[in-house]
């Protein structure tokens, strides 16, 4: 439910900030991007790293998540950093249930887990491209 809330307020904050005069306003149907950053606790990044190139970028395929990609910053040892695509934000929300809801990802998640949580912190930003940015 944070995560959730957290999302709406950033959507808020993206959708009313104040223009410039070359921004176009993003449009909820249009595709979107989000920016997620997972810091580990330590010593587990290699866990995180298994169970996404293991289990989590199939699921995520499987419910409509776009695979951008994924990177890890070179003066940090304990954080994955990645991007998703989803062609609306309704789609966003609605891959993102079918994920947590699946029983392929839930198996996954409890036997990653079985020496302790590997995940710390998970940050997320909605992102909406500039009307000059490339990758519109």
């Amino acid at each position: 439910m944070k995560k959730l809330i957290l999302s709406a307020l950033a959507l808020a904050l993206a959708l009313f900030a104040v223009p410039s005069e070359n921004w176009a306003q993003p449009k909820l149907d249009a595709q979107i991007y989000e920016l997620r950053t997972y810091t580990t606790h330590e010593g587990s990044l290699p866990k995180l790293h298994a169970r996404f190139r293991d289990h989590t970028n199939h699921i995520f395929v499987k419910h409509g998540m776009k695979l951008i990609a994924y990177w890890v910053p070179a003066d940090e040892d304990n954080k994955l950093i990645y991007v998703l695509a989803f062609p609306s934000v309704e789609a966003r929300e609605k891959s993102w249930q079918a994920f947590r809801d699946d029983p392929e990802w839930q198996a996954a998640y409890k036997a990653s887990r079985a020496d302790g949580p590997i995940v710390e912190k998970v940050e997320s930003v909605i992102m909406f491209p500039t009307d000059y940015s490339p990758i519109r």
